[in-house]
């Protein structure tokens, strides 16, 4: 029998991806700090904070198996955020083109009833073609990716703006890994596709 299922996200992006599944689930936001810690690598912070995400709702769902995810993108040796508005996306976008962005999306599995976690960080590399600023506008504009870290909705219009992409599981630069979440949940017993 399949257990209750809990998001600890309010990205209707997690939420899209995790109805997929075909499971019922809940999506409740964990409200945790995210603030990085210093000499934290990328994927250590996305890891830890997808640990935290889940682990901030086990006193309200001891029962649950709860999913955590973050993610980051890096450009160089930074960590780009999400843009928030048309200006700071077009400085990203102009910043990555003709570069190599990694995305990193931690994952976490936990299980509250019994504490065991199943935790991974899923890596993407993309790399953008060089990109002039008319196109850059116009893919803004019809695209507006102002709540998508590094500006790029490779699901969408983004993908006009690539060279090549590399990783195991697309739904990863999404959000959500859900080829590494379906091993996590039959490992914690749970059948996919549902009976």
């Amino acid at each position: 029998m399949n257990r209750q299922l809990v998001l600890a996200s309010s990205s209707p992006y997690r939420r899209e991806l995790l109805s997929r599944l075909q499971l019922p689930f809940e999506a409740i936001s964990p409200d945790i700090d995210e603030t990085p810690r210093k000499a934290e690598t990328p994927q250590a912070m996305v890891r830890r904070l997808s640990e935290s995400k889940a682990t901030a709702l086990r006193e309200r769902f001891p029962e649950a198996l709860l999913i955590g995810s973050d993610q980051c993108v890096v450009l160089g040796d930074s960590i780009i955020g999400k843009p928030g508005t048309h200006e700071a996306a077009r400085a990203q976008l102009q910043a990555a083109s003709g570069r190599q962005i990694e995305v990193h999306t931690g994952l976490c599995l936990l299980d509250a009833a019994t504490g065991v976690a199943w935790n991974d960080v899923v890596s993407y590399d993309i790399v953008f073609r060089e990109l002039d600023t008319l196109e850059i506008e116009r893919y803004l504009e019809i695209e507006q990716p102002y709540d998508c870290a590094g500006s790029v909705k490779s699901e969408g219009l983004g993908v006009a703006l690539l060279k090549r992409m590399r990783g195991d599981d697309p739904s990863a630069l999404i959000g959500l890994p859900l080829i590494r979440l379906c091993e996590m949940l039959r490992a914690a017993g749970m059948h996919i596709p549902a009976a």
